[in-house]
């Protein structure tokens, strides 16, 4: 059995305009490496249309917020290059990785693990598994940088890697088998609120 501090991952962590399809306004990855949680990188994104103001009461981005960021194409390269890891974490990850797909390009996803689904199984009688429910249920924020907030991605991917590296240690056979990535539009339906 292979140990999960062998695999190199990428946890990511995206937050849309709330439109319909979804449109990028914040982007963030960390590595895990060694078992290690690496530096995030975090990107602000200009979208092709404005951010709705149900997602700005949300992550609190605003268009002003993201007026002067790059667009996605001008990231692009860079996102893709974060990404390249063994192994792709997040949670609630086929959002995540629906929007990925919609931006990057013949992106090749590599296999997923999902820390809701892991939560669930290795953590049975949650009262929630909403990612405020379990930083909260097991102290994942404790220490973070000041001036970090929920629903924001640096935030949310950082709490997801600790997250991630908790359940792993937890059952590493757990993670040995791993979500196929799947079709370009992965358990997305359009008619689903904005969650973003």
């Amino acid at each position: 059995m292979t140990d999960w501090a062998s695999v190199r991952y990428a946890v990511v962590d995206v937050e849309g305009n709330g439109q319909q399809p979804p449109d990028l306004v914040e982007v963030a990855v960390v590595p895990i490496i060694s078992g290690v949680i690496g530096e995030p990188t975090s990107w602000l994104i200009k979208p092709p249309r404005p951010i709705s103001p149900i997602a700005t009461r949300i992550h609190g981005l605003t268009n002003e917020d993201v007026a002067s960021a790059p667009t996605f194409a001008a990231i692009a390269s860079q996102v893709r290059q974060a990404l390249d890891a063994d192994l792709l974490v997040a949670h609630n990850a086929h959002i995540d990785v629906h929007v990925l797909r919609r931006h990057l390009d013949q992106w090749q996803c590599p296999k997923i693990v999902d820390t809701l689904k892991l939560a669930k199984r290795l953590l049975p009688g949650q009262a929630s598994y909403k990612l405020g429910a379990l930083v909260s249920a097991l102290s994942l924020a404790d220490g973070l940088p000041v001036g970090l907030s929920p629903h924001r991605a640096t935030y949310d991917v950082l709490v997801t890697a600790r997250l991630f590296q908790r359940l792993a240690a937890r059952d590493n056979s757990a993670l040995m088998a791993p979500e196929e990535p799947r079709g370009s539009n992965p358990g997305y339906r359009s008619d689903a609120p904005p969650l973003f």
